[in-house]
C-alpha cells in the first residue's frame, strides 16, 4: 500500500512540475514504487525484470535531458522550451522513444515489464483501492510523458535567441544511440533470458485491452492539461492550494526536509546571537576588556 501511493504521489506531482530534471525524478520514483509494490506482492523475478528494463530508457531519459539542458545553458524549466525537433532532432527522437518506452508502447522495453505487471495484477487477488492506484499511476505516467513532449517538442521557442541549440557532441550521440537501441530492444532479449517458459496468462479481452485503455485516456488527460485556456488558468488560481498539495509530493518536503532542518538551524541562529554574540559576550570578552582597561586608567593616574 505504502509503495502504491508512492507510485500514485510521484505521478501526480510530475503532472504539476515545470522543471525537466525533477520530472524525470519523480518518474524515477513513481516507477521504484512499482517494483516495490510488485516485489511485495512476492514477483521477485518480474520486480527485477523492470527494474533492468527501466534502466535502459531511464539511463536514455536522463542521458537526452542532460543534453537539451546543456544546450538551453542549463535552464531546466520546460516552458522555455518548443519545437526543440527542429533544432536537436536525433536528441528529440531518442528523447522520444524513451518516453514511448517509459508508457510501456508495444514492443519497446517498458511494454515487456510493465504489461506483465498490470497482468499478474490482475490475476493476483488485491483489492479494488490497490488496483485503482496501480492502473490510475499508470494513466498518470503517461499523462506527464505526453505533457513533457507536448511542451518540449510543440510550439515555438520561447528561450533567448543566443542559445544556439545543436546535435554536434558525437560523444552524447554515441552513448544515447546505444541506449535507444537497447531501449527498444533490451525488453524482448530480456525477456528471453530471463524467462525461459514464457507465462501464459489468460484473461478476458475487457481486462487484457484495460491497461491499453489506461494508456489512451492518460495521453488524453495530458493533452488536456497542456491545452487549458486563458480563463482555466485564471480560474485555476482558485485551486492553488490544491496544485500546491499535489507539486510538493503531499507537504513530503515540508514534514521530512524542511520540517527537521528548519527548526535546528533557528534555534542554532538564536542562541548565535543570544550568546555568542550576545551575553556570553557581554560577561565574557568585552567585559574583561573593558574592566582591564578601566584598571590599567587607573594605574597610570598614579
Amino acid at each position: 500500500l505504502v509503495s502504491g501511493l508512492t507510485m500514485f504521489m510521484a505521478g501526480l506531482g510530475a503532472n504539476f512540475e515545470f522543471d525537466l530534471k525533477k520530472i524525470i525524478a519523480l518518474s524515477t520514483l513513481s516507477q521504484l514504487g512499482l517494483m516495490m509494490s510488485i516485489l511485495s506482492m512476492g514477483f521477485y523475478k518480474l520486480a527485477f525484470f523492470h527494474l533492468l528494463t527501466h534502466a535502459l530508457f531511464k539511463a536514455l531519459l536522463f542521458m537526452c535531458a542532460g543534453s537539451i539542458i546543456h544546450n538551453m545553458k542549463n535552464s531546466q524549466d520546460i516552458r522555455m522550451m518548443g519545437s526543440l525537433n527542429m533544432s536537436m532532432p536525433l536528441t528529440c527522437s531518442c528523447f522520444n522513444i524513451a518516453n514511448l518506452a517509459l508508457c510501456g508502447m508495444p514492443f519497446l522495453a517498458g511494454f515487456y515489464s510493465k504489461d506483465l505487471i498490470l497482468e499478474m495484477v490482475m490475476l493476483s487477488y488485491v483489492n479494488s483501492f490497490s488496483f485503482f492506484l496501480f492502473f490510475f499511476s499508470t494513466g498518470l505516467t503517461v499523462c506527464y510523458s505526453f505533457r513533457l513532449v507536448y511542451y518540449s517538442m510543440t510550439g515555438e521557442f520561447n528561450s533567448s535567441s543566443l542559445h544556439p541549440l545543436n546535435d554536434k557532441s558525437m560523444i552524447m550521440l554515441f552513448s544515447i544511440f546505444f541506449l535507444m537501441i537497447m531501449a527498444i530492444i533490451g525488453g524482448s532479449m530480456l525477456s528471453w533470458l530471463m524467462f525461459l517458459n514464457p507465462s501464459m496468462i489468460c484473461l478476458p479481452f475487457g481486462m487484457k485491452i484495460l491497461t491499453l485503455i489506461v494508456c489512451l485516456l492518460g495521453g488524453s488527460m495530458g493533452y488536456l492539461l497542456t491545452n487549458v485556456k486563458l480563463f482555466f488558468i485564471n480560474k485555476g488560481l482558485y485551486y492553488y492550494n490544491f496544485v500546491y498539495f499535489a507539486g510538493s509530493m503531499w507537504f513530503m518536503p515540508v514534514l521530512s526536509t524542511v520540517g527537521i532542518i528548519n527548526y535546528p538551524l533557528k534555534l542554532g541562529l538564536y542562541s548565535f546571537k543570544s550568546f555568542d554574540q550576545g551575553w556570553s559576550e557581554f560577561f565574557g570578552g568585552q567585559m574583561l576588556y573593558n574592566q582591564l582597561k578601566n584598571y590599567s586608567l587607573y594605574l597610570q593616574e598614579f
